[in-house]
């Protein structure tokens, strides 16, 4: 279905960091956005990410459309059948598998069967998502990084069933939004977070276990090997909570010790220490979003 200047109606469940990230690059690409999230606060949080994020593009380049134009782009609402005319809907909940089994079968109940369903997931199985719903061709994994504004590449996974037109359609909004992609085989936690969690747990156990602080395992990554924040500001800005679910959905899934998680990684999670989004992790902040 097509809106204005031949944009397609987008659909984004999930209105956390990752959440109103996605909706301020589609609807800054002129893409029409229905925004869903259960809890108010949260949908006020993306708001005000998103005039603030506009307003710093100004900025830097006056050309860029206001935050009250941006806005007007995208429906605020907590009701899911608000995307039933989307020709798209980009999922990004809480990396639970009940929780994102649950909105799927919602998802499909409301939206038309040529609808495809772009999953956020940093871990869970594209092809699981993808058997609760009627339309398993059209189910896709879309894994895009924080910053979602400024990170040009995304991971697109494809599940056992994915069909080629989904990932055509996929690649093409992928490119509006200015972005690449690299597709790669549904496994548990795809490349990145196969890779990047691990790392992120040993670094984790370093600092558990007093061989070196936080701040000089960033630095050595920093210094050593170019990384630009490191492994545990990287933790910070993804978010504890994130990092703990993903490393049990790859224990899960793959088993061994190296994907159980730091005692300290889940004992900050239960304190609530969860990074950026709450103003302190392995690092101290500002304050920031919460996850919606």
């Amino acid at each position: 279905m097509t809106f204005r200047n031949g944009s397609i109606h987008v659909g984004v469940v999930g209105a956390g960091v990752i959440g109103a990230g996605v909706a301020h690059a589609l609807v800054e690409s002129g893409h029409d956005v229905v925004l869903v999230d259960h809890d108010n606060t949260a949908l006020d949080r993306a708001r005000a990410a998103i005039r603030n994020g506009a307003r710093l593009t100004r900025l830097k380049n006056r050309s860029a459309p206001p935050a009250v134009d941006l806005l007007a782009g995208i429906h605020f609402t907590r009701d899911l059948t608000a995307l039933h005319a989307a020709a798209m809907v980009i999922e990004n909940v809480t990396e639970d598998l009940a929780v994102k089994l649950a909105v799927h079968r919602e998802l499909d109940a409301i939206c038309a069967l040529d609808c495809v369903f772009a999953a956020n997931t940093s871990a869970i199985a594209i092809t699981t998502l993808a058997a609760a719903s009627r339309r398993p061709e059209r189910v896709v994994g879309v894994h895009f990084m924080n910053p979602v504004p400024l990170i040009a590449m995304v991971e697109v996974v494809r599940g056992e069933r994915t069909s080629e037109a989904t990932l055509t359609r996929v690649r093409d909004l992928l490119a509006a939004l200015g972005k690449e992609c690299i597709v790669v085989r549904d496994a548990p936690g795809f490349v990145i977070n196969r890779v990047l969690m691990p790392a992120i747990n040993e670094a984790i156990a370093l600092v558990h276990e007093g061989t070196a602080s936080a701040a000089d395992v960033d630095r050595l990554f920093q210094a050593c090997l170019g990384h630009p924040m490191g492994p545990l500001r990287t933790a910070d800005l993804i978010g504890l909570d994130t990092v703990l679910r993903t490393l049990d959905v790859l224990q899960i899934d793959l088993g061994g010790a190296r994907y159980a998680a730091s005692p300290l990684l889940r004992a900050m999670v239960e304190e609530g220490l969860l990074g950026r989004k709450t103003g302190r992790g392995f690092f101290l902040y500002d304050g920031g979003l919460q996850d919606g």
